[in-house]
């Protein structure tokens, strides 16, 4: 490798859901150089939706464990039923009182926690690793992706977080690209952590709203606490100039850099629609929003470097 190598992460998250996250990351997908893309929000994933992934290799991904009744050993004492506080133990409903019914486990309720195996004098309860999702390593038009499905219900995304950016650290330097780019989780929950922590700079996507307001401030708040270099983008600022600029003043205030406005515009959900970014689809001004903000990227990239 050469000794010169640098590989810079960034992450873009958002306060919420719905503020334009994953649209802008595709867009910058579109103008990067070498990268490697990494879908964080294992959740509601969707870069893919635009990126169309030709899918390399697929793997599960088991976050815990989950309780499965044996049988053959289970005598019906119903002591797990009562020590399940989640209520994912129970007894069938049978035809007859004098059916000799075992008890059965919700794997949607089960939480894994092994409270049942502990007080099941019978030995009559497994407890086995569980496939809570799958991840894959694909390849787009715009270079390497590692991404991942949550299954329905499924926890400990937080866990699947981290493998995905780990995967693409190891594409990053095998290949020596120079950025992983990853679309982070919403909110500022266990998913969101496992997001940044580690980044090189965050990127938050906020809107010229009240709520975008208020989720920009909890996320400025996390990223401080990790001590992570963070800048905000504000995403269809001309529905409420007033609001975007209070926010801009506010982010002054917080020492957090404004690293610019992106319009709105019709063409980003005719791009979705084609599965193509914005920046793909159109050479109008919001395109040329997103590239002004990709050169304050590389901008703030550097000063932080250089701080």
């Amino acid at each position: 490798m050469d000794s010169d190598y640098s590989m810079k992460e960034i992450v873009i998250i958002s306060g919420k859901g719905g503020t334009g996250k994953t649209s802008i990351v595709a867009s910058l997908a579109t103008l990067a150089g070498k990268k490697v893309l990494a879908d964080c929000d294992v959740d509601a994933a969707d870069l893919h939706l635009v990126l169309e992934p030709e899918v390399l290799s697929r793997n599960d991904f088991s976050g815990g464990k989950k309780a499965r009744i044996l049988k053959e050993e289970c005598t019906a004492c119903g002591k797990c039923i009562d020590a399940c506080r989640f209520e994912a133990i129970h007894y069938p409903p049978v035809a007859s009182r004098t059916v000799h019914a075992l008890p059965q486990i919700n794997p949607t309720f089960c939480e894994g926690c092994g409270v049942c195996v502990r007080v099941c004098q019978d030995n009559a309860i497994a407890f086995e690793p569980a496939v809570n999702g799958q991840w894959f390593i694909s390849d787009t038009r715009y270079g390497p992706m590692v991404h991942a499905r949550l299954g329905i219900a499924e926890g400990n995304s937080g866990k699947l977080v981290s493998l995905i950016r780990a995967e693409a650290r190891k594409i990053a330097e095998r290949d020596e690209l120079e950025f992983i780019i990853v679309d982070g989780s919403p909110g500022i929950g266990c998913p969101v952590i496992s997001s940044i922590t580690g980044a090189d700079m965050v990127v938050v996507v906020t809107e010229p709203t009240l709520s975008g307001q208020h989720d920009l401030d909890r996320v400025a708040q996390l990223t401080s606490h990790f001590q992570i270099p963070t800048t905000a983008c504000i995403n269809k600022w001309d529905l409420n100039p007033e609001m975007t600029r209070q926010i801009e003043a506010r982010l002054k205030d917080q020492g957090i850099q404004s690293i610019g406005r992106i319009r709105y515009d019709p063409a980003v959900t005719r791009a979705q629609i084609m599965k193509s970014s914005v920046v793909e689809y159109t050479g109008g001004a919001i395109s040329e929003d997103i590239r002004s903000v990709w050169r304050n990227i590389i901008y703030a990239l550097g000063y932080f470097i250089n701080k």
